[in-house]
């Protein structure tokens, strides 16, 4: 008979643990730009305040 096996728990490796850096940089940075993009449209959209 064959004891059951353990869960493998070995740390992710490197490739893995730079593509998921890489995945959350590129998330960050996208919800920055469309942050960036929406304060200026904000104070593009605003009407004078002199007329």
């Amino acid at each position: 008979m064959t004891s059951p096996r353990a869960p493998d728990r070995t740390p992710p490796r490197r490739e893995d643990r730079l593509k998921a850096a890489l995945k959350a940089n590129l998330a960050r940075r996208k919800a920055q730009a469309k942050a960036r993009e929406a304060a200026e449209s904000e104070t593009t959209d605003r009407p004078d305040e002199d007329e």
